[in-house]
């Protein structure tokens, strides 16, 4: 028993120190989900529109702000339609909102540049 309360007396403390030293440095494990890698791979790329999307972006009334900073960041990735291996360029479909999706994205994913290929309205 005394081995538990020396354990848990050293234990707690470093749980604490080492939470408060990760949240100042704003680290998180959210990034580690394979939902979370995709849209950050994506973002980090160049961004390629093909003409059938930039038509249906200006017919929805979506500018490139809004697109980059809420449809990818907070989308989500079906990979049950996705064909994330796919050579050389996975393709991958995103629903935006998570709840209830009114947009749906399809694009692929290469080592240089995102490529998307397909917007819809749902």
């Amino acid at each position: 028993m005394r081995k538990i309360k020396f354990f848990l007396l050293g234990l707690i403390p470093g749980l604490i120190l080492v939470f408060f030293i990760l949240n100042k440095k704003g680290a998180s494990c959210s990034g580690y989900l394979p939902n979370s890698r995709v849209i950050a791979e994506t973002l980090s790329k160049e961004f390629n529109y093909s003409d059938r999307f930039k038509a249906e972006m200006e017919f929805l009334k979506i500018d490139k702000k809004f697109l980059k900073d809420s449809i990818l960041t907070k989308g989500n990735i079906d990979f049950e339609k996705s064909d994330a291996q796919k050579k050389p360029c996975p393709s991958y479909i995103l629903t935006y909102p998570k709840k209830n999706p009114r947009y749906e994205i399809g694009f692929e994913k290469c080592t240089e540049e995102s490529n998307f290929k397909s917007l819809k309205k749902l």
